[in-house]
């Protein structure tokens, strides 16, 4: 393409022309006023002598015509996987792209925005897409959106470079949508007590709807809340840890989405004090490693008796040398019995301390969600056993009276090393014990054996309660180091934690968990064969995962992180759930499509906005010089940009010229000052 154009190059320079120029309109003036008579033919002459100095060129040019580029910033934000919105866009996008390769000399830049990301940000896609493009070629942008942009700044001149800005909003101005937030909530809790939350139900359909609250996945609790105002929820802390609650309302008829009808929160819980009643039967060294064991956990409120002897026994022993009061066995074990957290019979014999009424309130008190832990000695196999007394019923062993007094190292069980008491121990540092209480299995879960295969430690689920039973009084050697020893404190640890329900030590148990780019599924099961796992993505979507054993041999299903939200999954009868990213994102703070958050950048850079519902509906694209558009048609600037590969220039007033025009010029003025 050839072009010629007027250009000048001074000789002198453009300043010091300039200063020439002034200094001769000035004389001229001068003469001007003292009536010179040949002020026009003087003032020809300085124009001439100015235009001679200026050097006037005619300049032709050889010119490649540069491609104006369009950036079509394209949102993959998570509100845009509503409806059909996704679905539409990529139509959209379809037909705007073959709008403009039809066009000539014209570039697209197509990006998108970050999936999964919390907020959209369209103004920083929008300026990488630009970044490397020089300001004369950019014939504008075009935003596929559903209008829920979280960083368009209300000052937008940095942006009008990129105009001008065209905004396609996917989405119908008749949409309807519920959400629920949690507006305020503590973050700890003391665990058994309540802790009050505080939600907000925003709907344009109702005025009151019903909210259901429920902690851990466990049955939810339905309360009716007024939409558009805040309202404190309160919520049962029911366990050390992490604690989930979820507050989810009921999808309307015909509504946009219910991906934001269900919110979370974790809640931590912390034990105030974990009461323990400890009942020693008999003097003896182990009794001694129970209670020190209990006493070195600051969280432990240990109440110990050891019974010396029966009520009606009489002997010689001082009045001051015995308890100062008597055992109160009506106090503990009738009014106060509820308010300890665990119980423990450590070598118990039955003696008439305890009437078989008081037994009977232990066996409910652990069917109604207590915990029991059964160290048997060799009382356990006579006719003073506790077996033969109501707490039978939740007994997972039954002795067979026998007591074997010989060596034997404790072998850890095929059970008991997938379950998670015994799990961690290593059967090579179990050192030898010395007695045995035969016994048989009646229910619950063997863990540990002898070396012939009986029973030795035993646990079990009775009602809401959990009991363990250990036939042996032997446990203290461990503690002592007797022959390498043995971990002590591990397995009591375990065996109290696991009666209290501790979420860590639960057998059966599944949990979700984000590392890196993955969301992370580990199953604990007894079973060697798992159910398949199930989860129900935040969008809705569900999908089915089989196990597979990662290097720890734990069962584990990795998947990508791709959707913010709450993930629901289950095995079996095994429920969890998991929280994605922040509990209130801004990307589902608001899901219906809008115009009015990228207006003013389409106002201020001549753009305009159109709603589209279908791919139908898509614009004309029209090459104008400033933008505009309505809602038929989008306009994007021809720019007409151009690089120069050669140039050629002639002078327009030669010098001989210029010369002889002067001469004339000055000829006429001494004539006509002559006369």
């Amino acid at each position: 393409m050839t072009a010629a154009h007027l250009s000048f190059d001074p000789h002198l320079g453009w300043p010091v022309l300039i200063a020439l120029g002034i200094a001769a309109l000035i004389v001229w003036g001068l003469y001007l006023v003292r009536r010179g008579r040949a002020w026009l033919t003087r003032a020809l002459a300085l124009t001439l002598i100015a235009a001679a100095i200026s050097n006037p060129l005619w300049v032709r040019e050889n010119r490649e015509a540069l491609p104006s580029t369009v950036a079509i910033v394209f949102d993959q934000s998570s509100s845009m996987g509503v409806a059909d919105r996704r679905a539409i866009a990529n139509d959209v996008s379809a037909a705007l792209l073959s709008q403009l390769a039809a066009l000539e000399n014209v570039n697209v830049q197509l990006v998108e925005t970050r999936p999964g990301a919390p907020e959209t940000q369209l103004a920083a896609a929008m300026t990488s897409a630009l970044a490397d493009t020089p300001r004369d070629q950019i014939a504008g942008t075009i935003l596929i959106t559903d209008g829920q942009a979280h960083d368009i700044p209300e000052a937008t001149e940095d942006l009008e470079e990129f105009g001008p800005v065209h905004g396609l909003i996917i989405g119908s101005e008749d949409e309807t949508d519920r959400r629920v937030e949690i507006v305020s909530a503590p973050s700890y809790g003391i665990v058994g007590d309540e802790a009050v939350m505080q939600i907000l139900v925003t709907a344009s359909d109702t005025i009151t709807t019903t909210v259901d609250v429920s902690v851990n996945g466990e049955p939810s609790r339905r309360i009716l809340v007024e939409t558009g105002q805040p309202t404190e929820v309160p919520v049962t802390i029911d366990r050390r840890g992490p604690n989930t609650v979820t507050v989810e309302i009921a999808a309307a008829q015909n509504e946009l989405t219910a991906a934001n009808n269900i919110t979370a929160m974790t809640l931590t819980g912390i034990r105030d004090s974990l009461r323990v009643l400890l009942i020693t039967g008999e003097p003896h060294r182990g009794g001694r490693a129970w209670r020190d064991i209990l006493k070195s956990d600051p969280m432990v409120d240990l109440v110990h008796f050891t019974i010396l002897r029966p009520p009606h026994k009489q002997d010689a022993t001082p009045t001051d040398e015995l308890a100062l009061i008597p055992f109160p066995t009506n106090e503990l074990f009738e009014d106060k019995l509820r308010e300890f957290d665990l119980i423990i019979f450590d070598r118990y014999r039955r003696r008439g301390v305890l009437h078989l009424r008081y037994l009977d309130n232990i066996a409910r008190y652990v069917d109604q969600g207590g915990a029991l832990i059964i160290s048997a000695g060799e009382p356990f196999a006579g006719p003073a056993s506790l077996h033969r007394t109501p707490l039978a019923s939740v007994l997972p062993l039954s002795p067979t009276g026998v007591v074997e007094t010989q060596r034997f190292v404790p072998q850890i069980s095929g059970l008991g090393e997938r379950h998670s008491i015994t799990s961690t121990l290593e059967q090579d540092a179990l050192g030898p014990w010395y007695r045995y209480i035969g016994a048989r299995e009646v229910t619950g879960d063997v863990l540990m054996t002898t070396e012939d295969g009986q029973p030795l430690l035993a646990v079990d689920r009775v009602g809401e309660g959990r009991v363990a039973e250990l036939m042996s009084d032997q446990l203290w050697l461990w503690a002592r180091g007797h022959e390498g020893g043995g971990p002590f404190a591990e397995l009591v640890r375990r065996i109290v934690h696991w009666t209290m329900r501790e979420p860590e030590l639960e057998e059966e148990r599944l949990t979700m968990r984000s590392e890196g780019e993955d969301i992370i599924a580990n199953l604990t099961s007894l079973s060697s064969t798992p159910d398949s796992l199930n989860i129900i993505f935040p969008d809705g979507s569900e999908t089915t995962y089989s196990w597979a054993e990662n290097e720890y041999g734990v069962q584990e299903v990795r998947l990508p992180s791709e959707q913010l939200g709450l993930y629901r999954a289950a095995v079996g009868d095994l429920e969890t759930i998991f929280l994605n990213g922040p509990a209130q994102p801004r990307e589902f703070a608001d899901l219906l499509s809008t115009t009015e958050r990228v207006l003013p950048l389409t106002d201020a850079t001549n753009g305009v906005v159109t709603r589209l519902t279908d791919a139908g509906d898509t614009p004309e694209l029209r090459m104008t010089s400033r933008g505009g558009g309505d809602g038929n048609w989008i306009g994007i600037r021809d720019r007409q940009a151009y690089a120069v590969r050669d140039a050629s220039s002639q002078p327009i007033l030669p010098t001989w010229l210029v010369a002889g025009m002067l001469f004339g010029l000055l000829l006429l003025a001494w004539r006509r000052e002559g006369r």
